[in-house]
């Protein structure tokens, strides 16, 4: 009962959160809304029996989070002064999201350790859950495996190409005049008189 009622707590706060990605309006509360949706996903696989998929999700997608919200300011230019504006109005907000967040995972992992079973894996008992999973991944889906890897590597070079802008005023490497430049027009000797040193 409990763990139909912690999965059903998950789930609600995750597409609440998927939601709330696509409609705030602004760019850093749709980053802090992803953050809490893949923690809630993260809380499902260990729910699940995957404690390795939830531990990689977090570090991986919430890692990859703070990339994204670089790449946001980068692109949008976020005025920082503004927001830090208001910022404490929400204290109470933040930290009743903190704490929810925090009970929902001490809910699973109790529910996580308590089972007289624990959870129901479908691997033979000899491999844990990790050697099984890549297992699966490098021989069954590698060809999936490869095509997301593909996928996240466009997707990497697209958000550099998209962040990368040309100013005038910042001066820019030219390898071309640097490996193309003479020992004659590289180093200048200057014959400086005495007293007229600076």
């Amino acid at each position: 009962m409990l763990q139909a009622l912690a999965f059903y707590l998950f789930s609600f706060v995750m597409i609440v959160s998927a939601l709330a990605v696509i409609i705030a309006r602004n760019p850093v509360h749709s980053v802090l809304f992803l953050i809490v949706a893949f923690f809630n996903a993260a809380g499902l696989f260990v729910l699940l029996g995957a404690e390795f998929l939830g531990m990689v999700l977090l570090f991986v997608y919430v890692g990859a989070v703070a990339l994204l919200f670089l790449s946001v300011v980068m692109m949008l230019d976020v005025d920082f002064a503004a927001l830090k504006k208001g910022a404490m109005q929400y204290l109470v907000f933040g930290g009743v999201v903190g704490l929810g967040l925090l009970l929902e995972f001490g809910l699973a992992f109790s529910l996580w350790r308590v089972g007289a079973t624990g959870p129901s894996v479908p691997t033979p008992s000899n491999i844990s859950n990790t050697e099984a999973l890549g297992h699966i991944l490098y021989t069954d889906y590698i060809f999936y495996f490869q095509t997301a890897g593909l996928i996240l590597l466009v997707a990497m070079i697209g958000a550099i190409v998209l962040a990368l802008r040309h100013r005038p005023e910042v001066r820019r490497q030219s390898i071309r005049r640097q490996v193309a430049r003479e020992p004659a027009t590289a180093v200048e000797l200057v014959d400086v008189k005495p007293g007229q040193g600076g």
